[in-house]
């Protein structure tokens, strides 16, 4: 990147306007063997500042998950991506979907990690936003509906099956969740199930995991999350399957993905910077350790190639239970 580039992004008042003070006003001092070694100093002095005032690329997630498993995973990707794309890279965690959605809107955050219809909401609202990657598990993803035991509620065999849901009390996950709640209430709506068909209003837990907790409890006779928690918290030992157990999983669809600012972080970063970050992601080998961690924490053995033309049901769904209006 150009020197003036990164000046004008200084975070160190009157940095920049001292660099070139400095390099304008010292000529070459000969030192006798044919080095320049003013010439030599003033480069130092660029890179140094270079160094210092570049501003760390902001990276951040939709909170789905358990706030301590999020940090331990984006702590690890904030490594990785710091090292392989020269730039300091800092996660800012947010409160909620919305909020996710809206850092990356007014330009707090840069790269998030989306589901499908936050995302949608972010790209719709920036112009120039790309999906750029997702996970391999993505492009045929799931949600689970879950029971109580104690609901009387059975495994079912296909979506009319839903309707044994008509009168027992359900929570959803975040009101803004692919997984948790755009998708499940599609479905619903497909097996001639309305939210007014519960018993009550249906919850929103805000996370998957607590939905799962919500439901183990008996707090809800059902609920429905996201088939990749469902799967990895069974896989720990989490879930109590005397108290609750999965009972239809859903047709797949096209769900969690990055989403980048693209045309800010070219003109910040350099051009080209875009692909930078995208094929950082893509490089993500299970055959390196460190990166096998991080990959299995996203519970992915890779990420593909996204766009965002993928999401166009996600939009279209959006649009019909009033989630997007833009």
């Amino acid at each position: 990147m150009q020197f003036y580039a990164l000046c004008r992004r200084s975070v160190i008042s009157g940095l920049c306007g001292f660099a070139f003070l400095f390099l304008g006003g010292c000529g070459a001092v000969d030192s006798g063997d044919g080095s320049s070694e003013g010439t030599d100093a003033a480069a130092d002095t660029a890179a140094d500042v270079s160094t210092a005032s570049v501003e760390p690329l902001s990276i951040g997630a939709i909170p789905d998950q358990d706030p301590e498993m999020l940090q331990r995973l984006y702590s690890r990707l904030v490594d990785y991506l710091s090292a392989e794309l020269g730039v300091p890279v800092e996660y800012e965690p947010v409160t909620d979907y919305a909020a996710a959605v809206t850092a990356f809107k007014v330009g707090d955050l840069d790269l998030v990690w989306f589901g499908g219809l936050t995302g949608v909401q972010a790209r719709l609202q920036v112009p120039g936003a790309q999906a750029i990657v997702q996970r391999d598990i993505d492009e045929s993803f799931h949600s689970i509906f879950i029971a109580n035991t104690a609901s009387g509620l059975e495994p079912i065999d296909d979506i009319s099956g839903l309707k044994s849901l008509m009168g027992k009390t359900f929570t959803f996950g975040s009101e803004s969740s692919t997984s948790g709640r755009l998708m499940p209430q599609f479905f619903l709506k497909e097996a001639g199930v309305a939210l007014t068909d519960f018993k009550g209003e249906p919850g929103f837990s805000a996370s998957h995991d607590a939905t799962l907790k919500l439901v183990e409890a008996g707090s809800f006779d059902a609920g429905v999350v996201n088939e990749q928690v469902w799967l990895d918290r069974v896989a720990a030992g989490e879930v109590d399957e005397g108290k609750v157990l999965a009972i239809w999983q859903t047709p797949p669809y096209y769900n969690y993905y990055w989403l980048v600012n693209a045309d800010k972080l070219n003109a910040e970063y350099g051009e080209g910077f875009t692909d930078k970050v995208q094929t950082a992601l893509l490089n993500l080998n299970a055959s390196d350790p460190q990166q096998a961690e991080i990959l299995e924490l996203f519970g992915a053995e890779k990420f593909i190639e996204t766009e965002n033309d993928n999401y166009a049901e996600i939009e279209a769904i959006g649009r019909e239970i009033g989630k997007i209006n833009e």
